[in-house]
């Protein structure tokens, strides 16, 4: 597993299983926030990499959604260090095996149910900080697909919500995909945000994403538009 210190304060795991696969760990006043909790084979290099870090427990762990290669080293890692993990609300279900995941044939359940909670909202809705990141619902590649924000470094989290190419945006991937639509729609929160990096659990970071939006707005429309022709 290759680890990369992407910014003061948050750290890339990366594995490859045919592509390539991160998780990320973010260093907090209080210990780690793990973000994504890739296959099952990252387990043990997840653990052993919170130890060496020695900036204190892991305090939560935040998913970006549900697909088996965000969830499967849940387990391994809970084992060491039980503590609280986090989904849109939205998603839970889908987790858990209650609900067919869009463009799926049957329910898959990649969790244990009441394994994971709710982020946290507030009265309107509106998803609260988790430590140092802030979270904000971008559904399309999944219906409860969100990002996290760390507003001090920068760096939006962005899951699988694009890929990249040569340092450029790129769609999710398709075949996984439950609204390719929905998904470029959420892809705005860059043009809100406006992070200097983007991290996705595919792929490479990019620099100054918002500089790449509108380009790749245009060619992924372009390509939803033939494909649907």
């Amino acid at each position: 597993m290759k680890i990369t210190q992407v910014s003061e304060n948050i750290w890339s795991l990366r594995t490859w299983a045919i592509i390539p696969i991160h998780v990320w760990v973010v260093t907090e006043e209080d210990g780690l926030t793990l973000v994504d909790a890739g296959i099952p084979t990252m387990g043990k290099g997840i653990r052993k990499f919170l130890k060496q870090l020695k900036a204190g427990p892991l305090k939560r762990i935040l998913l970006t959604h549900g697909h088996s290669d965000h969830v499967g080293a849940l387990n391994k890692v809970l084992q060491e260090q039980p503590v609280p993990v986090y989904a849109h609300r939205m998603e839970i279900p889908y987790m858990e095996g209650e609900i067919t995941y869009p463009g799926r044939k049957k329910p898959a359940q990649s969790i244990e149910k009441h394994l994971a909670q709710p982020l946290k909202e507030d009265e309107n809705g509106n998803l609260l900080r988790m430590g140092a990141l802030t979270p904000y619902i971008t559904p399309g590649h999944s219906p409860g697909h969100v990002v996290y924000y760390h507003e001090k470094d920068q760096v939006l989290l962005a899951g699988d919500l694009f890929t990249s190419k040569n340092g450029k945006l790129h769609r999710p991937i398709p075949m996984f995909t439950a609204d390719m639509e929905k998904a470029i729609r959420s892809s705005e929160v860059v043009r809100q945000l406006k992070p200097k990096r983007l991290e996705v659990c595919h792929g490479n970071p990019v620099l100054h994403p918002v500089e790449d939006l509108d380009n790749y707005i245009d060619r992924t429309l372009t390509k939803q538009k033939v494909l649907k022709s």
